[in-house]
This record gives C-alpha cells, structure tokens and sequence, in this order.
C-alpha cells in the first residue's frame, strides 16, 4: 500500500500590531532601493502567544524594480511570562502599483487586493515556548499608515 505525506494544515497562533516609524531610505542599491523601517513595539495576543513587541528592530527592505518589495524584518517579541524570542521574518509585499502607492500614501487599502506573506523563524531559551523552535509558522499581512498587522499560523 502506497503512503502519501499528510497534508498540512494551518493554524492561527497568534497576532502581532507592530508600530513602525516612517521609512528611511538609503537610496538605490543592489536591486533595488534599499529601506529601513523601525520598529517602535507592539502587541502580541492569540491562542498559543501573547505579550509585546519590545522596541528597537527593523524591517530591511528592498524595493526592487518589478515592483516587489524585499522583506527581512528582526524583532524581539517579550512574552506575558517575561520570556523573550527572537524572530526573523522574511517575506514579499507586492501588488498593482494603484494600490501600492495608496499604501505609500498612508490611506486604508482591502489587504485582499495586494499580496502580503512572510515565513518567520523563531528563536528562544523558554521551555513554555520551545513549540516556536521547532515549528513552521507563516503569516499573513497588511500595512496601515503607522502599524503592520501579521496574523502568523503553524503549519500543522
């Protein structure tokens, strides 16, 4: 009898309101423009996480020339328990340039009519939240003039 992977599944995990400061650009580099967003704090609630966004990451981007933007954002996120874990979150933002502009321009935009995705990794000493060293998660995403919201899912 043949086996076959069982497929995946997701899961929501938790959610992240991350408030950032306006874009700083380093002008054209390779690629593309090179970027820095700061990252100011935030909050984190959901099912399997909760607790805040400490202040004093980034977001690195690239804004390459097909209209794709490069994303590599590190943070350290202070679970309610005092546990600290450190996150790596890689992922593309990119859809019509209408739509992106309205976004560079700080007004709402339906997160349906853009493509916002990241694959983050997770770093941590804690027991309670050892789960994040060993599981993949990904997140989906939307941009507000101040804030990223990323609801983030393991894949189970």
């Amino acid at each position: 009898m043949p086996l076959d992977p069982h497929p995946p599944r997701l899961a929501q995990a938790f959610r992240a309101s991350v408030a950032v400061a306006p874009p700083r650009s380093l002008g054209r580099s390779f690629g593309g423009e090179r970027r820095i967003v700061d990252i100011l704090g935030g909050e984190v609630s959901g099912p399997r996480l909760s607790g805040r966004v400490l202040p004093g990451g980034a977001d690195w981007q690239v804004l390459r020339d097909d209209g794709v933007a490069v994303l590599e954002a590190r943070y350290t996120i202070e679970a309610d328990d005092g546990a600290l874990i450190y996150v790596q979150n890689f992922g593309y933002r990119h859809g019509p340039a209408e739509v992106l502009a309205r976004i560079a321009r700080g007004e709402p935009v339906d997160p349906a009519s853009y493509y916002f995705r990241a694959a983050p990794r997770f770093e941590t000493g804690a027991a309670a939240h050892d789960w994040l060293n060993r599981t993949i998660l990904l997140c989906s995403a939307l941009r507000t003039p101040d804030r990223v919201l990323l609801d983030f899912y393991s894949v189970e």
